[in-house]
């Protein structure tokens, strides 16, 4: 049995169009006038809210104000984002043999508005979000200890489609697995030399169970 850690935007809901919405709408609130494009969110380090905020340009002082209106945003949805093709049924197959958990920054009342909706709430075993105190990597020690309590031998997969969910499965010291479906380009995702790289949903089953 392994656990299997995935990020949410990009990975598992397809947010990309709702991010630069959020994020135009954030600017334009906040007086800023910056055109949001991809690669707004493509070119960040650390991809969180706050990161996004600063690479539209956004002063230091509003950042936090920037956050709270895109989470906002996402949660004032009339429905949660599209999952991703063919995730539904892996997410079903894996969580057979496997803990589930969603290690992201994004707020955990979004994330579980959109498990329920796409039918996923029970297979999930723990939400870590934004709300949850730590970063990243503490994220994912936090889950590793909960979830995989007297059994550290098993394997844990960071699943994300960002170069610093990359970084941060290697400072956690869990394996890394990049998806190129997601908001980030796989150049940027090469450079945080990821343990494994899948283009396919339907390519994860056989990466955890290989």
């Amino acid at each position: 049995m392994a656990l299997i850690l995935f990020d949410y935007d990009g990975v598992l809901a397809d947010t990309l169009d709702d991010l630069i919405q959020s994020g135009q709408e954030a600017c334009s609130q906040l007086g800023v006038n910056h055109l949001v494009t991809k690669d707004d969110l493509n070119n960040l380090e650390l991809m969180s809210f706050s990161s996004y905020g600063r690479a539209c340009e956004v002063p230091e002082h509003l950042v936090d104000e920037f956050v709270k209106i895109c989470l906002s945003y996402f949660a004032e949805m009339k429905s949660p984002p599209a999952i991703f093709p063919g995730l539904s049924s892996v997410i079903r197959q894996l969580s057979v043999d496997h803990e589930i958990a969603v290690v992201t920054t994004n707020s955990s009342q979004n994330v579980n508005a959109f498990l329920a909706r796409h039918g996923l709430d029970g297979l999930i075993h723990a939400v870590y979000g934004v709300d949850s105190p730590g970063s990243k990597v503490q994220k994912i020690a936090m889950a590793r200890d909960r979830l995989l309590e007297n059994r550290e031998q098993e394997p844990v997969f960071m699943v994300g489609d960002s170069l610093s969910d990359v970084l941060a499965a290697k400072e956690a010291s869990v394996t890394s697995i990049a998806v190129t479906w997601g908001h980030q380009s796989l150049e940027n995702l090469l450079r945080g030399h990821p343990d494994y790289v899948v283009s396919s949903p339907q390519d994860l089953i056989g990466m955890i169970e290989q």
